[in-house]
């Protein structure tokens, strides 16, 4: 049976767009808090930049230069697909601005806190802001007239600018006069203005601005002032096979990013059809890139407003992340890792043990060498900086650095020039592709020789983003993860076709195969009368060959769930297709972001771990690692993370065949599968455990290579 026909998948583009739906969905609920609800608003708006930069930016390019053929699984042409997302991004964002004006306006003015325009404020505000607009704003502003000897202003990518048309009050001109202020990013975009107790009220610094726009423009009538924002292709182009030196070709790159063509337009409501018209054709835009909105341009300053202090209260309780009991003695962290395998479930595990086993290595002596891949760090990198000093204090330090992480490419250069003025090995991966496996090996000598230890992640080693990315981590000791382990560091190093594996699986030599034989073997045990059942949680799958994989299990009676957060591009619940496939979403106040994959496997369950979601770009395009979960305990620990994701009824939405997700509601108790996994992490660090309850047994039957 073939199954290519477009009605068996779901738009790779369009299932972004309802993932988003999904994160503003949480910005209308008001079981959250308030200020959740804020930040969930500030997500939706900057996811949704990041897709028109690199997505819609992408489609246009195509349309630009006629490409006209269909993507290989839902059949949409480039042009069809843009006029698709136009469609639903209109819509969500007049959604966005509905939310903040009908639902969370209203109870932001219950808790005293207003957002004011130039027209509400008294005597005492009107006071305040013309003295921190001429003392702290005026000094800054540039106005940049447009006329015959002034072109149209290079106006840089996300940036908030003020259209001005002007009328001269001296020669009487009969067409208007055009001018660009810039809204200073240097200035925080909300000032806080005098209030009365238990009150506090804030002005938009474009609102500010406005209200003082004739001090720029003295001699001129001010006809309309009126905001517009313009997000432009950021994605990245490098021809990395004619490139000598990549970090100075992604610098040059990134200079370019600010600058590329428009894609789309945003602007208030009010703004004037000669205005817009104006802004449109120097942007060479159509009319259905432009977002006409009612309401503050850009919400993502909401991030900033999340972190004023004095709203606990309107915030979620914090949660503190656990330390296991076993992993509560740094100074024992090698001692317990040779003795057993340990699962730490992020960010209701802290993530501290792992910045203590790179910081321990880099000060034992006993250490001989440190290799890590780093795909995106945080901003000031406790791990990096142990790191560094690993490397000043003699210890050989091999770091593979993926200076093409999207939107990390910046910070990721400043991290390689510092590693490298330390005396690190820095490597920027393989030319074409993109190094996104996460794993830490440390090299020790014992009293019985090398010993290798490992961490290996589904996640980033982010102290950061670990406090609300769902990840899972591993320490091992094993010797043939080990022996894997550095096989895997010279093959990215040096000149080395792929090895031979004991346990790991790589893309993109391999993964994608591993998997459909992974997904064979649940068909054959199901057509044996054996246990056969697949249950897969990643970010997003859009494979075309895994799909259609699942798609004959599915057939064969194989029982698939699947926990997916993101893109969908398979369509579930289709008779004779996906009958047997059931597909749902979490989104809730962490961002789910392990990748999980079980197979029953004839009652003898195998489980993997992965950097790698089941997506082309991860099976073809990047460097991915998989690796076995062999220790019984953590195996149990991870069918039970499964399983009590797959009974979440609060945040879990449940994919429909034509597309649509609803939420998930049963009759019986309320899980919240996220505040569940917390809550088991406090009473099991709370519980005393042995540190040696399970010694490290060799691997008898190897999961298949």
């Amino acid at each position: 049976m073939k199954f290519d026909l477009p009605d068996y998948y779901i738009n790779r583009e369009l299932s972004w767009l309802s993932f988003n739906e999904r994160v503003l969905e949480e910005a209308d609920d008001s079981a959250n808090p308030l200020f959740e609800r804020l930040k969930f608003l500030a997500i939706t708006s900057s996811n949704l930049d990041e897709f028109f930069m690199v997505r819609v930016a992408g489609l246009k390019d195509q349309v630009k230069v006629g490409f006209t053929k269909p993507d290989n699984k839902s059949g949409m042409t480039p042009k069809e697909q843009l006029m698709a997302i136009s469609e639903r991004s209109h819509e969500m964002i007049r959604r966005m601005f509905q939310i903040l004006k009908e639902s969370i306006t209203p109870d932001l003015e219950k808790e005293g806190i207003r957002f004011l325009k130039g027209s509400d404020l008294n005597e005492k505000q009107l006071r305040f802001l013309n003295d921190y607009y001429h003392h702290h704003v005026y000094p800054v502003l540039t106005p940049m007239a447009v006329d015959a000897s002034h072109p149209f202003p290079m106006l840089l990518n996300k940036t908030l600018n003020l259209a001005v048309l002007l009328e001269s009050e001296l020669d009487g001109e009969e067409e208007p006069l055009f001018a660009v202020v810039q809204v200073p990013s240097i200035f925080p975009r909300f000032v806080q203005l005098p209030a009365g107790e238990g009150e506090a009220h804030f002005i938009l610094l474009e609102e500010v601005i406005r209200m003082h726009i004739n001090s720029l423009f003295q001699g001129f009538k001010i006809v309309e002032v009126s905001p517009f924002r313009i997000i432009r292709n950021a994605d990245l182009t490098i021809h990395e096979e004619e490139t000598e030196d990549l970090l100075e070709a992604i610098e040059q790159e990134l200079k370019r990013r600010k600058m590329g063509a428009a894609v789309r337009l945003g602007m208030d409501i009010s703004m004037s059809k000669y205005l817009k018209d104006t802004l449109k054709d120097w942007l060479e835009l159509e009319e259905w890139d432009v977002y006409a909105v009612e309401g503050p341009l850009d919400l993502s300053f909401f991030f900033s407003f999340y972190s004023l202090a004095g709203y606990e209260h309107l915030k979620f309780v914090p949660n503190k992340p656990q330390m296991p009991k076993e992993l509560a003695d740094e100074d024992q962290l090698f001692e317990v890792i040779a003795q057993k395998d340990i699962l730490l479930h992020h960010p209701y595990d802290s993530f501290d043990p792992v910045v203590h086993f790179v910081e321990k290595a880099a000060d034992d002596p006993q250490v001989l060498a440190i290799k890590q891949t780093l795909y995106r760090v945080s901003g000031d990198s406790p791990i990096v900086n142990a790191l560094v000093r690993a490397a000043e204090n003699g210890k050989q330090v091999t770091v593979l650095l993926e200076l093409k992480a999207r939107f990390d490419e910046e910070n990721n250069i400043v991290w390689a020039k510092k590693l490298e003025k330390a005396g690190c090995h820095v490597i920027y991966g393989l030319v074409g592709l993109k190094t996104h496996s996460k794993i830490t090996l440390v090299v020790r000598a014992e009293q019985n020789g090398i010993r290798r230890y490992l961490h290996l992640s589904t996640g980033n080693y982010n102290d950061t983003t670990a406090r609300f990315y769902t990840d899972l981590g591993m320490f091992t000791a094993r010797e043939e993860f080990g022996v894997d382990a550095s096989a895997f560091f010279n093959y990215l190093s040096g000149y080395s076709s792929t090895p031979d594996w004991n346990v790991f699986g790589t893309a993109p030599d391999g993964m994608r195969e591993k998997f459909l034989r992974l997904i064979d073997t649940e068909i054959q045990h199901k057509e044996a009368g054996k246990p056969a059942r697949i249950t897969a949680k990643m970010n997003s799958l859009t494979d075309k060959d895994l799909i259609e994989a699942l798609y004959r299990a599915s057939c064969a009676g194989v029982e698939i769930d699947l926990i997916i957060r993101g893109i969908c591009c398979l369509r579930p619940g289709i008779p004779g297709v996906s009958e047997n496939i059931r597909v749902i979403s979490i989104v809730g106040r962490y961002l789910e972001h392990s990748r999980i994959y079980y197979f029953e496997n004839g009652g003898e369950a195998q489980i993997f771990l992965s950097s790698a979601d089941w997506m082309t770009r991860n099976m073809m395009a990047r460097v991915e690692l998989m690796f076995p979960v062999v220790q019984e305990d953590l195996k149990d620990r991870i069918k039970h993370i499964l399983d009590v994701m797959l009974r979440d009824n609060v945040k879990a939405r449940m994919l429909r065949p034509d597309g649509v997700y609803e939420r998930v509601r049963t009759g019986e108790e309320a899980l919240e599968s996220q505040m569940f996994f917390y809550e088991e992490a406090c009473r099991q660090a709370e519980t005393d455990s042995s540190l040696l309850t399970r010694r490290l047994q060799p691997i008898v039957n190897a999961p298949e290579k």
